[in-house]
């Protein structure tokens, strides 16, 4: 397993949190997945050979939020 850090911008309350999180545990691969609307990041733990950081990320963004391409 992996994990990453990806910077997420637009969160405005926990239920962004809570959408985000839920959102990302949907992905096959994704092991677990923790939202902080304070530090404004997601870490996540996955497995590589399902998903990429990149699908994360463009998961994330489809669902209307801002995200940092490098984190």
């Amino acid at each position: 397993m992996d994990e990453t850090t990806i910077r997420i911008g637009g969160m405005s309350c926990g239920g962004c949190a809570s959408k985000i999180t839920a959102l990302l545990q949907t992905l096959p691969g994704v092991e677990r997945a923790e939202v902080s609307l304070e530090a404004a990041e997601a870490r996540v733990r996955f497995d590589p050979a399902r998903v990429t950081a990149a699908a994360m990320r463009q998961a994330v963004d489809e669902a209307g939020f801002d995200v940092d391409a490098a984190g």
